[in-house]
């Protein structure tokens, strides 16, 4: 329970739905309880009076005496019907508290976990598969709720109804409430480790029907390629084998499953043969009556679904505390990301780096090796580079996704680390090498990083993005939806409309990752040419593999496994013969370069 005490001030927040559910369960425990009682009155007032009835045999009393003798068995049977109905009554209430309370705490822990995921830095998500954390906030956050609600309830319900039940049976009889009590136990272990096994042969079936839906998912996406190689029929004797796998385990589910009532019917008829067994040795020697008998086996009845649950709630527990440790286990991971002095202000976009070093930290990749660069305020910057040589990093840490692991970066002459996060990052406008778009229009797409959405700046920065003609030649224009992950845009399209997003921003700097990589040289010279424009004044870093993307900017890096070789203008890096030019040379044969 020690991973589970996370939650108990959440139980604290809700603590009155926890204690009202308490009274409604000792309430309704009580109208449950009642009628036993007056079943025993009800069958011993016909075992002591039948005799009378038949006494009267054929004269005028026996039909005054059945009069009343058929009320009072009336009367029992209207207050048992009474307390049938306010027992289910105040199990409505019960659940109206319990287990409300357990959805309201679901919903504050989700809130929790997906608020503390985004305080995260970019790290965390390297070293964290997608599934992994969804599973967390959604399959873990579910199996804690069953112990908050379900789990809580009945558990509430079997304490209070022993306590209250098993003193009553003592008072009666304490040979017979050992003999009536005994295969319980028995029946409570049996159905943990039948649930224990059924809980297992369920996450069998699971991991199953996850690769069977992941093989036919495969199977459809790539229906082309499967034709095209004309390999039908191993992809539908592959399919078999996986069915027949989740066929098995289910065929074994089912199995034990088919244990699960026989061994409860099974060991709560024993209990009520003992009952009925030992109470009637008791009726013979006249100290009990055969309304105790009867009263016994309602109190059995009444034990056995709170025993029955035992195993069921204990492993609810169990699992609740392994999925709650795995939560604990990222609640409890912190962000380095952190400000130092809090400044928020607007920033003028200077931006110095000072013998800057990285290491990932999740591989080990020393990314940047000590180097050194300003930029003014409205100038821009060319970063030039093959593939892994450090280019995006330099992004990263401008926009402070990570933080140097030596040297210092400087914004306005004020070291990074002092600036609010929020603040510094509101005016940073950037263009991820790896687009992004949600499933949603490509007017919220582009507006999707201003406070309040303004159509005016929107359509200015899909102009400005050469996006704007394009939207335009869509039936529904800017309300066209994108689809999931930007699927219904080409390429091209996708990047030109993350430009607008960043642009639409108005941001102080300007970072294009890799941004036009998936347009032509045609298409993006109209851009560079129209960011001419969005530019001035405002400083910018162009990250590009591409010699054309850097022509715009004043000043142009060269960067080679972490390294700065060269810098300096367009023409004088062509002048120098060095690994710029060489650059420039071997995408010229590739391409053509339009003329600006």
């Amino acid at each position: 329970m020690k991973e589970l005490g996370y939650l108990n001030k959440y139980l604290i927040k809700y603590k009155w739905h926890l204690i009202w559910g308490l009274v409604f369960v000792l309430i309704s425990n009580i109208f449950q309880i009642l009628p036993a009682q007056m079943v025993r009155h009800s069958i011993d007032l016909v075992v002591d009076n039948v005799r009378i009835y038949r006494s009267f045999n054929q004269s005028q009393l026996q039909s005054g005496f059945f009069q009343v003798f058929s009320r009072g068995i009336l009367i029992y049977a209207i207050l048992i019907l009474l307390m049938a109905l306010l027992r289910g009554v105040f199990l409505y209430f019960q659940r109206q508290t319990l287990i409300v309370m357990s959805r309201l705490i679901e919903y504050d822990l989700k809130n929790e976990i997906f608020e503390h995921y985004q305080t995260l830095p970019v790290s965390f998500y390297r070293k964290n598969n997608t599934g992994d954390l969804m599973n967390r906030i959604s399959e873990d956050v579910g199996r804690v709720r069953m112990y908050l609600g379900p789990a809580i309830m009945y558990g509430l319900t079997m304490i209070s109804l022993f306590a209250m039940i098993l003193p009553i049976m003592f008072a009666i009889s304490p040979k017979l409430t050992l003999y009536s009590v005994l295969p319980l136990p028995l029946l409570s272990i049996a159905i943990f480790y039948v649930n224990n096994i059924i809980e297992q042969r369920s996450e069998e079936i699971q991991r199953s029907q996850s690769r069977l839906s992941t093989f036919v998912q495969e199977a459809f996406s790539g229906i082309r390629v499967l034709k095209s190689f004309t390999r039908e029929k191993e992809s539908v004797a592959n399919f078999s084998r996986e069915s027949e796998e989740y066929k098995r385990q289910s065929i074994k589910l089912t199995k034990v499953e088919a244990l699960f009532y026989p061994i409860v019917l099974g060991l709560v008829g024993l209990s009520i043969i003992l009952t009925v067994y030992a109470g009637s040795v008791e009726v013979i020697n006249g100290s009990l009556t055969i309304g105790n008998i009867a009263e016994f086996i309602i109190y059995v009845n009444i034990l056995t679904w709170p025993v029955t649950l035992l195993g069921w709630t204990s492993s609810q527990v169990k699992r609740a505390e392994a999925s709650q440790k795995r939560i604990n286990e990222f609640l409890k991971v912190k962000t380095d990301i952190v400000s130092e002095r809090n400044l928020d202000q607007e920033i003028q976009g200077i931006v110095e780096f000072k013998n800057v070093s990285f290491t990932y930290p999740d591989t080990g990749i020393e990314a940047l090796k000590n180097i050194s660069f300003t930029i003014n305020k409205g100038e821009s910057l060319a970063i030039i580079g093959t593939t892994g040589s450090g280019k995006s990093t330099v992004a990263n840490l401008v926009s402070r996704l990570y933080d140097a692991t030596r040297g210092e970066v400087r914004i306005d002459r004020t070291p990074i680390k002092d600036f609010n996060l929020v603040s510094l990052r509101r005016q940073v406008g950037v263009v991820p090498q790896d687009v992004f778009l949600f499933s949603d229009t490509i007017f919220n797409n582009i507006g999707f990083g201003l406070n309040q959405p303004d159509e005016s700046k929107i359509i200015q920065a899909a102009k400005d993005a050469d996006v704007y003609d394009n939207i335009q030649a869509f039936p529904k224009g800017f309300s066209t939806r994108v689809g999931e992950r930007g699927i219904t845009l080409s390429g091209g399209q996708k990047q030109r409309v993350s430009i607008a997003r960043a642009v639409a921003r108005e941001p102080k700097i300007l970072i294009l990752d890799d941004a036009l990589s998936a347009v032509d040289t045609k298409t993006e010279n109209n851009i560079l040419n129209s960011m001419k424009k969005i530019m001035v004044g405002r400083t910018s870093i162009i990250i590009s593999h591409r010699v054309s993307s850097a022509k715009l900017a004043n000043k142009i890096l060269v960067i080679d496994d972490g390294s700065i070789v060269e810098e300096g203008t367009h023409e004088s890096l062509l002048a120098r013969n060095g690994v710029y030019k060489e650059l420039y040379e071997k995408q010229m044969q590739t391409e053509p370069v339009a003329e600006q």
